[in-house]
């Protein structure tokens, strides 16, 4: 069975990318090269800050979303997530798996965090399954909003069976 999915609700990374360029080509020649590094410096800070930031604001979305859902049960038992893989686009991708054990065909909304190898929260998506008849499993891509790199982990932070 082919499941449909959609991504929702995720972080800024486009944002990020557009700071950090117009903050590195806002330089001139008017400044050292040691001034130009400090001035980069800060605004990579700045805008770590404000990634930070929109992760942290992306994930109070997706918690915010999956409350609001009418009638949702805990499903988070019922959802496998597959190895992560980098494409040649640079967003990582990561198969989910739902499990229907209910009783009639239900629909599934996942909220899916992709973390560094040192644990830190760099992308959350939430992908929803629709339609999944009662004790069949169905399965959807989750992918990130923008390029990650390096040893990139998934998770699954929460689900909602609806």
């Amino acid at each position: 069975m082919a499941a449909r999915h959609r991504t929702r609700w995720a972080t800024g990374g486009a944002a990020l990318a557009l700071a950090l360029s117009a903050a590195l080509t806002g330089c001139n020649g008017d400044y050292s090269p040691s001034d130009t590094a400090s001035k980069a410096e800060s605004a990579v800070g700045s805008i770590a800050s404000g990634a930070s930031e929109a992760v942290e604001s992306a994930t109070a979305e997706a918690q915010r979303r999956l409350d609001d859902i009418q009638d949702g049960i805990d499903a988070k038992g019922d959802v496998r997530i597959g190895t992560p893989v980098t494409g040649s686009d640079g967003r990582v991708r990561a198969e989910v798996t739902v499990r229907n054990s209910d009783d009639s065909t239900r629909s599934f909304a996942v909220q899916v965090d992709f973390k560094s190898s040192g644990g830190d929260l760099v992308d959350t998506v939430i992908v929803t399954v629709d339609h999944v008849q009662a004790g069949e499993s169905a399965t959807a891509t989750a992918r990130s909003t923008h390029d990650l790199s390096g040893d990139v982990r998934t998770d699954v932070a929460r689900a909602v069976r609806y």
